[in-house]
């Protein structure tokens, strides 16, 4: 009986161990579980909360169902705004704002915990809605520009006062709706086919998570480095006009567009403004090559590159000037040769739209950087604000506000050089193109096409960076002015009411 009785009581030792284990212990892991039908049941029960545009538009809301989830997620215009909202579903989770602002959307963050629980009224817990910056205005512009045109790529338009982004694109995009769907089985069939494990899936917000070659867009951080170091100014000609260049301790050529000759020389030497304006390759190689790579790295860095921490609140990949992979992101290599492929953006140099979109707003912001943001507010169930808006100076010395000054002048130079579609009378802009070269084979793979403006260049309201990665009726000799200008213009247009 003894045994029996220590055996028995051994049993409900262990019993209780397990259930405390269970319970305790494992309970968060098992609540959290995907698999966990109450979980999924739990999420579903609460009125998830809006996701609305600038100007209340609404982009995503919660529709009651009387199925076994009690509320579906549904997308207006859902293409147009999914690199943004992203999506919310049943089989794989949520993505997009939606999962950056998911506690808020859901009703668990504490601010709108301690809300209900002052409510004497009682009621459904409900999820808080998310208002954004995206002027639906400047969104519907570029993406109707991208798709009209048959491009694939991304855009950006950045407040260069505030750091709002008014408009974030990427295309091809996808329906939200049809991976919301509380069908499983649909759900799960639209995401594979969606294409998710490919860097040209339409999941990925190429705004964001894709970083890509910039060209001659990056003569801006090489032209903000010699300006603020001293290096050159914008008036001498002394920069090399030929058509043609050898990078240094090597027999490798680096060309001007067409191998011609930089316009507007003297005596066979260039001023950088006049280089920036005709986009001379050979100018700006040299140039990269004067600056040195500890000086421009460190430009480079001043605007952003290398930061691994940036949310908008979207995660965002590091832009870089050397490898990523190898842990380089701000080492330019390959010693001078390297520095002058650089200087002309190519070689290991890769940003995202976002990173160019905040060059171009911090020149025309007078030299100071404004972290990017998408959340205008966050408001309680009942309208009620919670959070507004609060600017916040992300570099207050990235150039001097007469270096600042100085590039406009030479912006406003290169838009004159750079095509007239979409451009309207009465608005000046500056701008710089880029035509970049990619691919394990570039002589026969389209160029990216890239367009980085802000306008109006007096009094700036606008900052934008566009880049077409391929499409269009546009053959390997594309260059950036014709395919992206236009869509960067369209963009322009719509936020300043034209």
């Amino acid at each position: 009986m003894r045994r029996v009785g220590l055996f028995m009581m051994s049993l409900v030792v262990l019993l209780v161990a397990n259930l405390t284990y269970v319970q305790v212990v494992k309970a968060d892991g098992y609540a959290d579980d995907a698999r966990n039908p109450r979980r999924v049941y739990d999420q579903y029960s609460v009125q998830r909360g809006q996701i609305l545009a600038k100007d209340g538009t609404v982009l995503a809301s919660s529709q009651a169902t009387t199925d076994k989830l009690k509320y579906l997620r549904t997308y207006a215009n859902g293409p147009l705004y999914a690199p943004v909202t992203g999506y919310y579903s049943v089989t794989s989770g949520a993505h997009g704002m939606e999962y950056a602002e998911n506690q808020f959307l859901n009703g668990s963050d504490a601010r709108l915990e301690l809300r209900q629980l002052a409510d004497l009224s009682g009621g459904d817990k409900a999820g808080g809605t998310v208002r954004l910056t995206i002027d639906p205005k400047v969104q519907q512009a570029g993406y109707d520009a991208m798709v009209h045109a048959g491009f694939t790529g991304a855009a950006v338009a950045i407040e260069p006062s505030t750091g709002k982004i008014l408009g974030m694109l990427s295309v091809p995009s996808y329906d939200p709706n049809t991976l919301s769907t509380h069908d499983s089985a649909a759900a799960n069939a639209a995401y594979q086919g969606y294409d998710p494990d490919s860097v040209d899936s339409p999941l990925l917000n190429q705004a964001t998570s894709q970083a890509y070659a910039p060209g001659s867009t990056f003569k801006l951080v090489v032209s903000a480095a010699a300006l603020s170091n001293g290096t050159d100014d914008e008036n001498t000609a002394d920069l090399p006009a030929d058509g043609r260049i050898t990078l240094p301790g090597t027999s490798t050529q680096l060309e001007n567009y067409g191998g011609s000759t930089c316009p507007g020389s003297t005596g066979g030497q260039v001023s950088m403004k006049t280089a920036l304006a005709y986009s001379c390759n050979t100018a700006f190689a040299a140039l990269a090559g004067r600056v040195g790579s500890a000086a421009l790295s460190a430009q480079a860095a001043k605007f952003g590159f290398g930061d691994t921490d940036l949310s908008v609140p979207l995660s965002v990949v590091p832009s870089c000037v050397g490898s990523n992979a190898q842990g380089q992101c701000l080492t330019i290599p390959n010693g001078k040769a390297g520095l002058y492929q650089s200087g002309i953006g190519q070689l290991d140099v890769q940003e995202t739209p976002l990173q160019n979109a905040m060059i171009a707003a911090t020149i025309a912001n007078g030299g100071t950087e404004m972290r990017p943001q998408l959340v205008e507010s966050t408001e309680a169930p009942d309208g009620s604000v919670i959070e507004g808006y609060t600017p916040d100076v992300l570099g207050s010395d990235v150039v001097s506000s007469q270096v600042a000054a100085t590039m406009t002048d030479m912006m406003e130079a290169s838009e004159a050089h750079s095509g007239t579609a979409n451009k309207l009378p009465g608005i000046t802009i500056a701008s710089k193109t880029g035509t970049a070269e990619h691919g394990p084979d570039p002589k026969h793979v389209q160029p990216y096409g890239w367009y980085v403006a802000f306008a109006p260049a007096e009094h700036p309201q606008v900052a934008v960076a566009v880049v077409v990665t391929s499409g269009g009726n546009y053959d390997l000799a594309t260059v950036g002015a014709k395919v992206a200008g236009p869509v960067g213009r369209a963009m322009i247009n719509a936020a300043l009411g034209r």
